[in-house]
């Protein structure tokens, strides 16, 4: 016979002003990160702009916030045109910062197509200023968010590793994107430069 599940009655306090939830006591990683989850839903809600507070139906996303993040992906995009990288980094950074912000009920597969593009451009201005080891993390980060269809963030991830030096890696993660990419001739090309690297040692 199964046990019955334990009650556990947690130490928790509401601050009244700010109606934020919080441990009294000590409490673990786990609890701390379920109450902050719980306090953001919360200041989100109180953010809506209808009636009583209550979240529109899930399909709808706010026009308001897709045209900011798309005004600043685009404002970065004419500062990397004109050579201002490091403005383009921190017009993507913001674009980025927004499109996470997104209220939560809102389809997190637009949020996923936004920020993967945006940390795509974001790699390419890094390393457009040889900031490799940043451009490889934005590039890594892109191809996690979105796999299939980013040959960019795959290729632009490779060529950073290939300029710090870190050719095993680099041919590991490209043989990787051609998995998800095999037609995409960047990726082919990356491959044949990481191998004559590798055969001119």
């Amino acid at each position: 016979m199964e046990s019955p599940d334990t009650y556990t009655q947690l130490p928790l306090q509401i601050d009244p002003t700010t109606k934020t939830i919080s441990a009294t006591g000590p409490a673990d990683s786990a609890l701390n990160a379920e109450l902050a989850a719980l306090n953001a839903l919360h200041r989100g809600l109180l953010n809506i702009e209808s009636p009583g507070n209550v979240p529109p139906p899930p399909v709808p996303v706010n026009p308001k916030r897709s045209a900011q993040i798309g005004k600043l992906r685009e404002s970065g995009n004419a500062e990397f045109r004109k050579g201002n990288h490091t403005q383009a980094v921190k017009l993507y950074g913001l674009a980025i910062e927004m499109a996470l912000g997104r209220p939560h009920w809102e389809p997190s597969g637009l949020v996923r197509e936004e920020v993967s593009g945006l940390l795509s451009n974001r790699a390419q201005a890094n390393m457009a200023q040889q900031n490799w080891a940043e451009g490889a993390v934005d590039a890594e980060a892109s191809v996690e968010m979105k796999k299939v269809g980013n040959a960019k963030g795959w290729w632009r991830r490779g060529k950073c590793l290939i300029e710090m030096g870190r050719l095993d890696e680099a041919e590991t993660w490209v043989k990787q994107g051609l998995e998800f990419e095999a037609t995409e001739q960047d990726l082919l090309q990356l491959k044949a430069e990481i191998e004559g690297r590798k055969a001119g040692k």
